[in-house]
């Protein structure tokens, strides 16, 4: 018996990955969602900080403000370091081309990219000192001709083990990057 809302939800999730007509393309958006591995890592890190925070109300509770002040504090920094988990990626807009780091934004406009190319080279497996052969979604600057800064991997919390994922946001950063290079 074939059901129609599994028909229905298999179709919005195919579309889900397309950008809208009517979007506008000012606003900063990434090009694909955020992978398991970083969004599980950020619930982790969030599970932990729900339990510093119930730890802080208790110490409250027995009387010492300082101490459950300290632990308050601490859990608005697991929290704070859970959403920027979050945010980490490349972003895309008409203005340019952003790479959010845990610690740093670096944002290129597009007059100062030269090409944004996807190559073949070992790459860092979720970050760690390890490296593996992968992709890797390659950035080279106009005023930084050595340079090459790298945006995506195969092998980072987004995309390990999901290799079309990769194939899908490394392309689109491409295209971005033909498209908007070529109008200004």
């Amino acid at each position: 018996m074939p059901l129609p809302f599994l028909t229905a939800d298999r179709a919005f999730e195919d579309a889900a990955d397309t950008a809208l007509p009517f979007d506008d393309r000012d606003q900063w958006r990434r090009p694909y969602r955020p992978g398991p591995y970083r969004v599980g890592a950020a619930a982790l890190l969030l599970l932990l900080a729900s339990y510093v925070l119930f730890a802080s109300v208790i110490i409250a509770a027995a009387g010492d403000t300082s101490a459950a002040s300290v632990c308050g504090g601490i859990a608005v920094l697991i929290i704070a370091a859970a959403l920027r988990l979050l945010r980490m990626g490349t972003w895309v807009s008409a203005r340019g081309l952003r790479h959010v780091a845990f610690l740093k934004t670096q944002t290129v406009p597009w007059n100062k990219v030269v090409t944004a190319r996807t190559v073949q080279q070992p790459v860092r497996w979720l970050g760690l000192p390890r490296t593996v052969q992968g992709q890797a979604l390659i950035l080279v600057r106009r005023d930084r001709q050595g340079e090459q800064t790298t945006l995506l991997t195969s092998h980072n919390g987004d995309f390990l083990g999901r290799a079309t994922a990769f194939d899908r946001a490394s392309d689109s950063v491409e295209v971005w990057s033909e498209e908007y290079r070529s109008q200004r």
